[in-house]
């Protein structure tokens, strides 16, 4: 069975390859870059299935990094390293594509589970069918959402929330499992997140007065179509 590639962006040398040899152990093929340019680079020439990025990196910043991925590929999964924790901070990372952050200082296990649940999310969306809601067409794989002969767009992220709130349509979706599912922890900060998201997706389902994202106080949303 071959290995996953996997890019990881650590300017800290030992931090950097304490995790590079601990993915190694669980068969990941990981290349340890040093600043920005050289993992932008790398995924280029590599194309990875997956991509770790510290923010705070010399010649290119981690959020810089993923702005110019997302560029070419809106599909590879991205994981932030960071110090920060502020809500604009958290909130940038997300809505320049990110798909989870990690806080300093962290577990090993932690980021090897929350590195196998995209990867799991990954393969589930490129296994989707096209779905309809209500008279919109979601093209899940390919993030795509069609209203008539208009095309929109979606985030990585938003995709997945709203193919959530569809395999649960006319139903509550737990907040806090979507949460964790999709953010990897239910706390305030992410909590703000998806309350951004879910408005993003409103204004994009906005075309169709007989659906609606409805929150569901202290419980969750439930997407009617």
């Amino acid at each position: 069975m071959s290995k996953i590639k996997l890019v990881l962006a650590e300017d800290e040398p030992a931090l950097g390859q304490i995790v590079k040899e601990s993915l190694e152990t669980r068969d990941f093929d990981v290349t340890l870059c040093i600043d920005g340019q050289q993992a932008l680079q790398t995924y280029i020439d590599d194309q990875p299935a997956i991509i770790v990025l510290d923010v705070m990196m010399p010649k290119m910043d981690g959020f810089t990094v993923a702005k110019e991925i997302r560029k070419l590929d809106d599909t590879v999964p991205i994981i932030f390293l960071t110090a920060k924790s502020q809500t604009a901070d958290v909130v940038e990372g997300f809505s320049i594509g990110g798909n989870d952050y990690l806080k300093k200082p962290f577990s090993i296990e932690e980021l090897i589970v929350r590195i196998n649940n995209l990867l799991n999310r990954s393969l589930e969306q490129k296994n989707a069918d096209t779905l309809k809601i209500g008279e919109y067409i979601f093209e899940f794989p390919k993030q795509v959402l069609r209203f008539r002969e208009s095309e929109q767009n979606l985030t990585h992220r938003e995709a997945h929330l709203l193919f959530h709130l569809y395999k649960n349509k006319n139903q509550v979706l737990d907040r806090s499992l979507i949460l964790k599912k999709l953010w990897g922890d239910d706390d305030f900060f992410n909590g703000r997140s998806m309350d951004v998201f879910i408005t993003k997706l409103r204004k994009k389902l906005k075309e169709d007065p007989a659906i609606s994202i409805v929150n569901v106080r202290g419980y969750g949303y439930k997407l009617i179509c």
